[in-house]
């Protein structure tokens, strides 16, 4: 299925009035380049920040930003157009993932359905025909409402020990309504692919789904800059086998996704905003299977702010920042092919994810050993931009 990216299906709905931060693929440097976009114009300013992680660490990153030296690269339409790899023409610039040198790390199990949803992953230990029984019995014995439970209060402590005296405890429901958030690393820095690129799904799995998800931008003293759109790619076959398989269920050849813009906070978007961020997910097979979803932030049960809190601070630094994937709500237990198996991708699935503030993802489904392979990391960048005079 043909991925086309267009103003019209990538953009927020309020076009580039915000600050839109980007990266460029600039073929005649053979590397890239950090791009702001003005009107409908990406414009460089590597030679004020050679990468994004610098530029978060700016007092006021989207000031900064617009007022930095500029060149412009390319009409943001012209660059979209030539991002998908086989509409591309390797001789002109293309989007790339909006990070570069920041750690990628993830929340998980912060909305009351997807913690339900991993408990029956556990529970059936890979197994998606055992799900829907599984799925009954719990929510029969638990209720689907836990939303209103603050993690680690006292009410929820009560629960925790109702639970494990009736023998259905999970580690899932420990890092859910616990004190302690469950934060993994994603992927390595450099790592994460953009809109318009395959995203990569590893060949042993039989039962895997996206993870529609807000990522928020931190700098090195644990600052909220700004936030974009993720895919937190899983395989639920692997994770349910063992959590401690959660390496191999989440971190893939192009199995982080971002983009299509890091938009940082300025006076039209702020963390509130993102508070209140409906995130959409499309899923669109080549056999004319079609899944729509949302997962809606207000309905998180830990606060960003608290997540960022428990992911940096005096017990744990990032000195180029990071970049945290807030959990998603959506559990997809649509049926696809046979009845009772659940929803599962299929090789050529389009998906894409979406925010009013933050614009829309877009990717195609392969297996990861087809995606194209992760050969520019950061020892790649480093030498480039010196070569370029820029460091």
């Amino acid at each position: 299925m043909p991925l086309t990216l267009t103003l019209e299906n990538t953009l927020p709905v309020d076009g580039t009035a915000g600050t839109l931060i980007g990266r460029v693929w600039l073929p005649e440097a053979d590397g890239p380049a950090v791009v702001v976009a003005k009107g409908e114009t990406l414009h460089d300013i590597t030679r004020t920040f050679p990468t994004v992680r610098d530029l978060a660490e700016a007092r006021n990153p989207a000031q900064a930003a617009k007022a930095a030296p500029s060149e412009p690269v390319g009409t943001i339409a012209e660059i979209l157009a030539n991002t998908p790899a086989q509409a591309r023409d390797p001789r002109r610039p293309w989007l790339l993932a909006p990070v570069d040198l920041q750690a990628i790390k993830a929340a998980g199990v912060t909305f009351v359905v997807s913690m339900l949803e991993r408990v029956i992953e556990e529970r059936a230990r890979g197994d998606a025909g055992a799900a829907a029984a599984i799925r009954a019995e719990i929510v029969k014995l638990v209720g689907d409402d836990l939303a209103r439970l603050r993690p680690g209060s006292a009410e929820a402590t009560r629960l925790k020990e109702v639970m494990i005296a009736q023998g259905v405890w999970s580690q899932y429901l420990e890092v859910g309504i616990g004190p302690d958030a469950e934060i993994f690393t994603k992927a390595q820095p450099m790592a994460a692919v953009g809109t318009g690129f395959d995203a990569g799904i590893h060949p042993v799995s039989t039962w895997n789904n996206p993870e529609p998800e807000v990522v928020l931008a931190v700098s090195s003293a644990g600052r909220i800059v700004g936030a974009t759109l993720g895919n937190d790619v899983n395989l639920r076959d692997v994770e349910g086998r063992s959590a401690l398989l959660l390496g191999k269920a989440k971190d893939n050849n192009a199995s982080a996704t971002l983009g299509p813009f890091l938009r940082l906070f300025d006076s039209t978007f702020s963390l509130d905003h993102v508070r209140r961020t409906e995130v959409t997910l499309t899923v669109e097979g080549e056999d004319g299977f079609r899944m729509t979803g949302s997962s809606s932030i207000a309905r998180i049960s830990r606060d960003p702010g608290d997540l960022v809190a428990q992911m940096i601070g005096p017990n744990h630094q990032y000195p180029d920042g990071a970049m945290l994937y807030l959990g998603t709500m959506f559990a997809p237990v649509e049926d696809r092919d046979a009845p009772g198996r659940g929803f599962t991708h299929k090789v050529g699935d389009i998906v894409t994810i979406a925010a009013r503030e933050l614009g829309a993802l877009t990717n195609r489904i392969v297996r990861s050993n087809e995606a194209a392979p992760w050969t520019f990391g950061t020892s790649h960048l480093m030498r480039n931009l010196a070569r370029r005079g820029l460091l």
